[in-house]
């Protein structure tokens, strides 16, 4: 039997419920807090094991991912595949764009493989894939830990996940939890936010 990653992010404690402000600025019940995940290098190899394998014989030069929980996989990836990897941070302090900017990642004609963690909108994802620009390379493969659009998420290149979650998240003014009043987390921080 393959590694079944939703078993793997149960055992983890990486599955919670409640009422969560996601990145993508909306409202879900429910959770997956990659963290649970990713401190756990075992856990993560094996992941990384089955993205690699569900890559199967495509040619990948560089593995790509943005910070903060991309780099990880991508690292991983790179490390199972033997090859590079290059980690898209923020272009500038408080910029929305990404950019590799510390070192000369790639050559030209580099077949680069984008990663990421969790896929709820895919910015993250088109913000990597756009930093490529710039660079004369050929995006070769884009993959996801778990894609909670359902296949929905257009990031202008075809792409993959391990799994799929199908789990709501609603814009603010039309989330039934802050309408019944349950205090609102930001995932990350203590912070709790009263429902609005």
């Amino acid at each position: 039997m393959g590694f079944n990653l939703e078993q793997a992010l149960e055992e983890a404690g990486a599955l919670t419920e409640g009422h969560f402000l996601l990145s993508s600025g909306k409202h879900s019940d429910r959770y997956v807090e990659k963290f649970h995940l990713l401190r756990k290098p075992t856990i993560l190899q094996q992941v990384c094991a089955a993205m690699v394998e569900k890559l199967g014989d495509t040619r990948i030069d560089v593995v790509a991912g943005p910070t903060t929980g991309g780099i990880l996989i991508a690292a991983e990836i790179a490390r199972q595949l033997g090859v590079r990897a290059a980690y898209a941070e923020r272009a500038d302090e408080g910029s929305l764009q990404r950019a590799f900017r510390r070192v000369e990642y790639f050559e030209p004609g580099d077949r680069v493989m984008v990663v990421d963690d969790i896929l709820t909108t895919g910015g993250s994802v088109k913000e990597t894939i756009a930093a490529l620009d710039p660079h004369p390379v050929e995006l070769a493969s884009v993959m996801v830990m778990v894609d909670r659009s359902m296949g929905r998420a257009e990031l202008g290149a075809p792409y993959s996940s391990l799994t799929q979650m199908d789990v709501p998240a609603w814009e603010p003014d039309d989330c039934p939890l802050c309408a019944d009043g349950v205090p609102l987390v930001k995932p990350g921080t203590t912070q709790q936010k009263n429902g609005t």
